[in-house]
């Protein structure tokens, strides 16, 4: 199998480094173009609108782009918005990946059930392989890239 494109979604949460730390190692083996997606999702609106600080989408997005391109990858970045699992997947097919590699956070459950998995839901529609890297310290990972 060889890789042209992989596409790496990314929600900011502490399972967002070792994604990021794998998918750069795979571009960097493979010569792939490595793309970091972050989606948007429709938020309901706070009764305090200053409870939520805005995030810095876009900085957060250039720091992952500096940490893979320091491992060797060619990085493009790209936000979307609507429902998470949805806009993944058609990434997936407008810029056609030869691979997903996202992060499972481990729900299971209640919390599953109601809040939905959206990594699950990329595995089973995506229209390529996926790569699912467990929430956890990067130094409990073996890369074999």
């Amino acid at each position: 199998m060889t890789l042209s494109a992989i596409l790496c979604p990314l929600d900011f949460s502490s399972a967002s480094v070792p994604v990021v730390a794998y998918a750069a190692a795979l571009a960097a083996a493979t010569g792939a173009e490595l793309r970091l997606v972050h989606v948007l999702e429709p938020q309901p609106v706070l009764a305090q609108p200053d409870a939520s600080p805005e995030l810095n989408i876009p900085g957060q997005l250039a720091a992952h782009q500096a940490t893979a391109e320091r491992a060797g990858a060619r990085v493009k970045t790209v936000i979307l918005e609507g429902d998470a699992a949805v806009e993944i997947v058609a990434e997936a097919r407008r810029h056609p990946a030869d691979l997903i590699v996202i992060g499972a956070h481990g729900q299971t459950g209640l919390t599953r059930f109601l809040m939905g998995n959206t990594a699950e839901v990329v595995v089973r529609t995506a229209p390529c392989a996926t790569l699912l890297v467990k929430a956890g310290p990067a130094d409990e990972y073996r890369q074999s890239a």
